[in-house]
């Protein structure tokens, strides 16, 4: 375990400097002064966390801007994109309940998305 520092304001004309707690118990028992030491504070426990919803996402077909899938999980968005032909060729939104509105994916988080659409498939997949 590491050592405890605290400022020592007992110095003389040259303002305070920083010690190791042992030497300022030692320094101030000499002179018959026990100092009170604050207790450590507890980590403040985190607060309970609601269980977060699932995803849920909006696919467009790029060209004819035909809603694919709206309000879909992230299982039925994979299977809806193992039918796409290129990531290109449509925009996927993700839903933020917190702002109330639908997040449009930008280009790495697409791929991302894209590249686990035939995880779970017969092993021999091709992206």
């Amino acid at each position: 375990m590491g050592r405890t520092w605290v400022l020592d304001t007992e110095t003389k004309g040259t303002g305070a400097e920083m010690v190791p707690l042992e030497r300022l118990q030692k320094k101030l028992a000499s002179k018959g002064v026990h100092p009170v030491i604050a207790p450590r504070r507890q980590p403040r426990p985190a607060p309970p966390t609601a269980p977060r919803e699932s995803w849920k996402f909006k696919v467009v077909d790029l060209m004819t801007q035909r809603v694919l899938a709206e309000n879909a999980d992230t299982r039925a968005t994979l299977e809806l994109l193992r039918g796409i032909r290129s990531v290109v060729d449509v925009r996927i939104y993700v839903w933020r309940p917190e702002a109330n509105d639908w997040w449009l994916l930008d280009f790495g988080e697409k791929k991302l998305l894209w590249e686990y659409r035939h995880a779970g498939s017969s092993p021999g997949a091709k992206s």
